[in-house]
């Protein structure tokens, strides 16, 4: 069994922010899918369905992005899942805009989101995808992640949001290395 973790923020006023290409990217992997992700367990919407023979579970935590481990903990132990089967899917502001970055595992870097998963799952060795949502030009990063995207990163983002949803794919059917390989792009900020 698969968990598909987007992290985001639930209420509509965070829809189409920032902070939200989790929940994106779990949305367009479930509609490509036929998966309703409507239910409520374990503090998240979930839904499930079968990939190429596996099972697998996407999860929206509803948590607000910064309690985001909690909701994946229930699930994690309910489902008893190995850790490398939980895919978190998040925004990264350490990446430009639209790029998409997928690793094996790793530390939170400035993510509250993550530190939250990492801190309540004890380990961060899970697969991750990250999605470049560039950097605020001032230190207003809170704004700036909760803001909603303008119309020139809905362009760029939408495409990258699909290359993710098709990595999951991948990942899922052909392993991450192959994923890695195929759907990293784009580079870290030069100030970085």
């Amino acid at each position: 069994m698969y968990v598909i973790a987007g992290l985001g923020n639930p209420g509509r006023q965070y829809e189409k922010t920032r902070h939200n290409m989790g929940f994106m990217v779990a949305d367009v992997f479930a509609a490509a899918h036929g998966i309703d992700v409507r239910r409520i367990k374990h503090k998240a919407l979930v839904g499930e369905g079968r990939i190429g023979g596996e099972k697998v579970l996407v999860v929206k935590p509803q948590t607000y992005m910064n309690l985001s481990g909690e909701s994946l903990r229930e699930v994690v132990n309910y489902y008893d899942v190995p850790m490398e089967n939980l895919i978190v899917i998040y925004d990264d502001m350490d990446l430009e805009t639209g790029a998409l970055r997928i690793r094996k595992k790793g530390s939170s870097g400035s993510h509250n989101g993550m530190k939250s998963v990492i801190y309540q799952l004890q380990s961060d060795e899970f697969p991750r995808i990250r999605i470049g949502i560039g950097s605020p030009a001032e230190d207003d990063w809170k704004d700036f992640v909760t803001g909603q995207v303008t119309d020139k990163e809905a362009k760029i983002l939408s495409e990258t949001i699909k290359n993710a949803a098709d990595a999951l794919d991948c990942i899922i059917t052909d392993g991450i290395d192959i994923a890695m390989n195929k759907f990293n792009t784009g580079k870290k900020h030069e100030n970085d």
